[in-house]
């Protein structure tokens, strides 16, 4: 029988969310209904709030969680009932181009649950990044439930199904940091100190984080950063090239989505450095550069798709690194609130106040 929870629900552009009842049916062929134990409110949350990635209201807003199993549909194996799990937004369907040359973490056609939740007089909802988990329970295709180990706390594992992994991934997957190299991030949140962690666990000797806000530049350095540069009070290309020889780094992560910062970032690489690009932009914003100095510089320019992850292998591995105390997740919770309480967390997270508010269910 389907079942009646409560969610988070988005009905139109830039309106407050609202905490009202839902609609999860049962699990049909692939899919899985997941009891939600915590879930990160996220920057992308709030673009689906305002309108900015699309005009499907209304949303079930929520993605970046972790929770329990509680049933699956027809030919589920891969997750079991009482499986403690992350949900991910990349669940590779097998048969696309993608998948189909051995590169499922760029897979382009993502399984996602088939049938709709819905609110109760039936209008369908639309699952932001096809999860929606600011939800008691939600239904989602089976393969965006990775199984970990049940010794992480779900607050701290749930931030690894979006902005931590995006983070870390920028740096290790799409950036390929590798021992000795020097990094250079830009913009200190969330998915900017992930990045530094992830440089950090990659084994970058000089690790420089930048942003126009000192109380992030303190985060930057308790995540692993070496080096800080305030950009409102200094240029930082300039104080980056100063800290390597004059070379500038060996790749450099924007993690604002802002085609200012993205111009630093590209000019403060070395010869034959990388640009990775994870902050995620507005779709109006545009970048110009000079075509000598794209040609003269070399290197790469590479976006980041959620830190070309692959989930099935990259939940498990940073949740044992998590266990073994080599990865600090729980610094990422700024604070622990409930489901009614999102659009105040949506508020603080545009002021800059947390890293991370997380909705823990009881």
């Amino acid at each position: 029988m389907a079942q009646e929870v409560q969610g988070v629900v988005s009905r139109a552009k830039g309106e407050p969310v609202e905490l009202t009842t839902i609609v999860v049916p049962d699990p049909g062929p692939g899919e899985a209904i997941i009891d939600i134990q915590a879930c990160g409110v996220c920057h992308t949350d709030l673009h689906y709030k305002v309108g900015a990635i699309n005009d499907d209201f209304p949303f079930l807003l929520g993605h970046e969680a972790a929770g329990v199993v509680e049933s699956v549909g027809e030919g589920v194996t891969d997750v079991t009932p009482g499986d403690f799990v992350i949900l991910n937004w990349r669940a590779p369907c097998g048969d696309c181009r993608a998948c189909r040359r051995g590169r499922p973490w760029h897979c382009f056609g993502s399984l996602n649950a088939e049938q709709p939740m819905t609110l109760k007089d039936g209008t369908p909802l639309t699952p932001a990044l096809g999860i929606g988990a600011f939800a008691e329970k939600t239904l989602v295709a089976a393969g965006q439930a990775v199984p970990v180990n049940d010794g992480a706390p779900p607050d701290a594992a749930g931030l690894l199904g979006c902005g931590v992994m995006a983070g870390i991934g920028a740096a290790i997957h799409t950036g390929n940091v590798v021992p000795g190299d020097s990094v250079a991030v830009f913009g200190c949140g969330g998915v900017g100190d992930a990045a530094i962690l992830g440089a950090q666990l990659a084994g970058a000797t000089t690790i420089i984080g930048v942003d126009l806000d000192d109380r992030k530049l303190e985060w930057a350095k308790d995540f692993g950063a070496t080096h800080t540069v305030n950009a409102s009070s200094s240029d930082p290309v300039e104080v980056i090239k100063e800290l390597t020889n004059g070379f500038g780094v060996d790749v450099a992560i924007e993690a604002v989505g802002h085609p200012d910062v993205m111009k630093q970032a590209f000019f403060s690489r070395d010869l034959a450095g990388t640009l990775v690009q994870v902050g995620v932009p507005d779709p109006a914003m545009t970048v110009e550069l000079p075509m000598i100095e794209f040609f003269g510089r070399g290197g790469e320019l590479k976006p980041s798709w959620y830190g070309d992850c692959l989930p099935t292998r990259d939940f498990p591995m940073l949740i044992d690194l998590y266990l073994q105390g080599r990865l600090d997740l729980d610094r990422f919770v700024s604070e622990r609130i409930k489901l009614d309480e999102i659009e105040d967390a949506f508020g603080k997270m545009e002021k800059g106040d947390v890293l991370r508010s997380v909705v823990v269910f009881e």
